[in-house]
């Protein structure tokens, strides 16, 4: 039996001068993700990802890699200028990684908070009877 193969074609990389930038920025670590105006993400970055183990991956400075890394190659490989930056919870890398953002030479367009407040929490218990 002889196998046939098929050769695939290159993937093609679209252009995309202007997207957003989700960074989550939880208490154990910071993940930046970049995506163009429909949510598709373009490229991503992680505390993991750029080399930090374990406490390290939520520091400030782990936070700054992270966006610079995630930028540079949403840079190289479809050409982004301009972000929106969309940032959520409330760790220590919050304003780190903005500054990341901007040290890869992104152009911001504006800073947006989506971090999800409760409006009226859960129901209480019961009053306990004796």
């Amino acid at each position: 039996m002889a196998k046939t193969t098929t050769k695939k074609s290159k993937k093609t990389r679209k252009i995309v001068q202007h997207g957003q930038a989700h960074i989550m920025a939880s208490f154990n670590n910071t993940i930046v993700t970049i995506t163009d105006e429909k949510g598709n993400v373009l490229s991503w970055a992680s505390g993991w990802s750029a080399g930090f183990k374990g406490a390290r991956e939520s520091t400030p400075y782990a936070a700054q890699v992270i966006a610079e890394q995630a930028m540079q190659n949403a840079k190289t490989l479809h050409s982004m200028e301009t972000v929106d930056v969309y940032v959520k919870w409330i760790g220590i890398g919050r304003e780190q990684a903005i500054r990341g953002l901007i040290s890869a030479w992104a152009e911001l367009k504006a800073i947006f908070d989506v971090t999800p407040i409760p409006h009226n929490g859960c129901r209480k218990k019961k009053v306990r009877k004796l």
